[in-house]
């Protein structure tokens, strides 16, 4: 039984599914500089508007727009919910805990907000579920959406990731860590300095191949294989290349029935920092002899933490769909010896893979497939 992709919705700093896609391919950043709290200097951040998203209208929004483009319309009972969240609420949480705002109702911004969202809107009797892995969240929710599907719980899941973590506490975390950059992001560039945070997120409808041709639905692609596995090596230095994140990769490899040489492309998790993008391309050097395209989109969108891995597969997907392969924005020197895409390419794509690699050395790798 194959689990297909037939709707996707996205926002990012760079607006919308199509217009992200379109601002990508034009090699556009929506990442800009902010001066935002008064007790911290200016940063490059991908904002989607002049202040910080509220997550439950982000997730409302990117909700809409997946329904919308999948033809579908409430009440979906038996549908499934996976969407995850690494900050969830947490933004809610410094106001609630400096007393700047006294009427939320704090049973309303718990870590699974968006997902509880998404079910009471759907109207669903369905499983509900909000995973949470770090930065692998987005694919770690795709994963437990296509579980859903294959053990005949549910024909139908909407899944993927919503993140609105620009805060006081999330920038100021990031910058004692020394992983916050400063300048702007560049993902496998010899003078990156850091990541540079972003909001947004990414859902997707999916559906057994079947129930998809009963409705005649538009197809973007088939989910193949998944590979998660965690370290428990370091808070946040990824292991060495033969740790868990290379057992990942073969994983997702294996279940999705493919040999490396038969991969067309690799969507990064690409960071920026200098740790992520060293262990990165050592990976795909010794996992894939071959030159093979790569490319990480955060140079455009910025990090959305456990949503980047939704946004990353839902580009991905587009790239399936419309024959281009996104530009690493920002990229200036190359670093690595790596077929990375500085510029949009035009190729056919059958088969792709996502990569996303979080803090506490969770690794989360799927397969896509035309």
């Amino acid at each position: 039984m194959d689990v297909v992709v037939t709707g996707i919705g996205l926002a990012s700093c760079l607006g919308s599914l199509q217009l992200t896609w379109s601002n990508i391919l034009q090699g556009k950043t929506g990442i800009r500089l902010h001066s935002l709290f008064p007790d911290f200097p200016t940063y490059p951040l991908g904002l989607i508007d002049t202040q910080p998203s509220k997550i439950d209208d982000l997730t409302q929004r990117i909700l809409l727009d997946t329904l919308e483009d999948a033809q579908l319309q409430i009440p979906l009972d038996d549908c499934g919910v996976v969407i995850g969240s690494s900050r969830g609420c947490q933004a809610i949480w410094e106001q609630l805990a400096t007393y700047k705002d006294q009427n939320q109702d704090w049973l309303n911004t718990l870590p699974h907000q968006p997902a509880t969202l998404t079910g009471r809107y759907l109207q669903t009797s369905a499983p509900v579920l909000a995973p949470m892995a770090a930065c692998a969240t987005g694919i770690w929710a795709l994963a437990r959406g296509y579980e859903l599907i294959k053990t005949g719980r549910c024909q139908r899941v909407i899944a993927g990731a919503v993140e609105a973590p620009i805060s006081p506490l999330t920038i100021a975390a990031f910058d004692r860590m020394g992983a916050l950059s400063s300048r702007g992001c560049y993902p496998f560039d010899r003078d990156r300095s850091g990541l540079v945070l972003g909001e947004g997120g990414a859902m997707f409808v999916l559906e057994t191949a079947a129930l998809a041709a009963r409705r005649q639905a538009t197809v973007y692609g088939k989910i193949g294989g998944f590979g998660l596995t965690c370290d428990a090596h370091h808070i946040s230095s990824p292991q060495t290349v033969n740790g868990s994140a290379a057992r990942a990769i073969k994983q997702s490899l294996e279940r999705s029935g493919l040999e490396p040489q038969e991969v067309n492309y690799i969507h990064a998790h690409g960071t920026s920092t200098v740790l992520n993008d060293r262990h990165e391309a050592q990976l795909i050097q010794q996992i894939f002899p071959q030159p093979i395209a790569v490319s990480s989109t955060k140079g455009a969108t910025g990090h959305t933490l456990g949503a980047s891995g939704a946004i990353g597969a839902a580009l991905t997907l587009m790239a399936m769909k419309h024959g281009y392969l996104p530009p690493c924005v920002g990229l200036r020197d190359l670093e690595f010896d790596l077929d990375v895409i500085i510029q949009t390419r035009k190729t056919e794509i059958n088969h792709a893979m996502c990569f996303s690699f979080g803090f506490g050395g969770q690794n989360a790798v799927v397969g896509l497939s035309r």
